[in-house]
């Protein structure tokens, strides 16, 4: 059994014009909803064998909040370039890269991408992700090159006003 959690980065901020869309921060709301969203999942017992995030520092920065409401080492976060940006097949590719060793992770990207990457692999319709929701599906297969819609379960959705 695999298990994936989606997670649409925190929400940032938008007042540094002197910014790249890379380097944008979170602003105080995404500060507080990123931890919120890790303790939601830490109230569910959650353990990760593996984090993966945007290489965006909005992205890193909600990964960073919810590693640490997991007791995940933020060392261990591993930054995929690929994620920045991606389409839905890059996300796949991802994803079916992941070592068979590890059978939950976390991916935080970015919308649209991350919300149309959940309903092609879910057997659920998955609305329009607010930012730091997270979607939890499962897979009943052994390695992360087999998952697919045909073996995936719906297993949550969350976000921060549902909390």
């Amino acid at each position: 059994m695999k298990t994936l959690y989606l997670m649409r980065h925190a929400k940032s901020s938008w007042s540094f014009d002197d910014l790249t869309d890379k380097e944008r921060p979170l602003n105080d709301r995404g500060r507080d909803d990123a931890p919120a969203m890790g303790q939601a999942l830490a109230k569910r017992s959650i353990q990760l064998d593996l984090l993966l995030a945007s290489p965006a520092v909005r992205a890193l920065s909600t990964a960073a909040l919810v590693a640490h409401e997991l007791e995940y080492p933020a060392e261990k976060i591993q930054v995929v370039d690929s994620i920045y940006e991606a389409t839905v097949p890059d996300l796949l590719g991802v994803v079916r890269q992941c070592p068979d060793a590890a059978d939950s992770v976390l991916l935080v990207g970015h919308n649209p991408t991350i919300t149309e990457f959940a309903n092609v692999l879910s057997p659920s319709t998955i609305p329009d992700m607010p930012t730091a929701a997270i979607v939890c599906l499962k897979f009943n297969c052994a390695r992360w090159t087999e998952i697919d819609q045909a073996n995936a379960e719906y297993y949550f959705y969350d976000y921060p006003k549902n909390n």
